[in-house]
């Protein structure tokens, strides 16, 4: 998908000469923002949003800075700093936390680059319900002690866990070593080295043992879906997007291994997105429990211990059957 709006020179020279304050250079980014059709999807959905925070990083502010702070005048390089971010945004159609370097998850602060996915899950809503009720359904739940996050990229998913449950070690695993350069740098800023490891695995290759969670957001784009993404998402590394014709690549592969490592009371937590549709085709035997989100998103399913074995049949052999 090609884009024809290009933000001039000559409109970014009139911007930085008439305009003066922040409000008035939100104003402006957010017109040439819904001027250029700009795709929101990536940690914001609108473009004031989007605008706010790319003025702010170029300010050296916290994004959710007092309102009354709008209204100050801003010296010539600051403004030439935030349209130059605007600009960026615009003509590279490069998401926002890729060019301010964090995206926020959980509540949390995450370091990014186009080395992961930009963090946007809605497991973020099962991780502060400490995924009740199927992991008990007292207020406590059962006791966790280790968790496998599965194509972790950037670790905002185990990392997230990890601050929910204090208790418990988590394993981040990723095939790549680039994503998983990202991943150490979060552990290290959420202080998490004594409970948090990173390793490179194709995917439940360097498990070991039994988890009480295993959660993952694999890549699950089908072909489709990935010819006619926006522009922005093209700036994300396909190893995390794509995942064959129907999108259901790796998803066999966790389907058929899982068990193999979830405790007898443990739960598996998959992201699956668009692809949900063909996972049901797929497995018709299989009593995926789909979750509903209140902040939007779709496409997760729960599979307890006691339902896999079940299905273990039916998952080994159609699963390995296709891959």
């Amino acid at each position: 998908m090609s884009h024809s709006f290009i933000l001039s020179s000559e409109a970014c020279e009139e911007a930085l000469v008439e305009l003066s304050t922040l409000q008035d250079l939100l104003r402006w980014g957010i017109s040439r923002m819904h001027e250029a059709d700009l795709y929101f999807g990536h940690g914001t959905d609108n473009a004031r949003d989007d605008a706010v925070m790319l003025a702010t990083h170029a300010l050296h502010l916290p994004w959710d800075i007092d309102h009354q702070w709008q209204s100050a005048r801003l010296t010539r390089s600051e403004r030439q700093a935030v349209i130059e971010l605007f600009t960026r945004r615009i003509n590279e159609r490069m998401p926002t936390p890729y060019i301010t370097g964090e995206a926020w998850f959980y509540g949390l602060p995450f370091s990014v680059d186009e080395r992961v996915l930009i963090p946007r899950s809605p497991i973020a809503e099962m991780i502060a319900t400490r995924f009740q009720p199927w992991l008990g359904g007292n207020s406590s739940g059962k006791s966790v002690h280790r968790i496998l996050d599965l194509c972790t990229g950037s670790g905002c998913i185990g990392i997230a866990c990890a601050m929910e449950f204090p208790q418990a070690h988590v394993e981040l695993m990723d095939i790549s070593f680039d994503a998983l350069a990202l991943a150490d740098e979060n552990i290290a800023r959420h202080q998490l080295g004594d409970r948090v490891m990173a390793l490179q695995s194709d995917l439940f290759e360097a498990a070991d043992g039994k988890y009480d969670i295993i959660v993952s957001n694999p890549p699950y784009v089908d072909a489709d879906d990935m010819s006619c993404l926006p522009e922005e998402f093209h700036n994300e590394p396909e190893l995390a997007l794509a995942a064959g014709e129907d999108g259901l690549d790796l998803v066999r592969i966790m389907l058929a291994r899982a068990r193999q490592y979830l405790a007898d009371d443990g739960i598996f937590i998959v992201e699956v997105g668009n692809s949900w549709p063909a996972l049901e085709e797929a497995y018709p035997t299989v009593p995926f429990m789909w979750q509903e989100f209140e902040m939007g998103g779709h496409g997760v399913f729960v599979l307890t211990a006691d339902q896999l074995d079940e299905c273990a049949e039916a998952l080994e052999l159609k699963s390995l059957s296709e891959v």
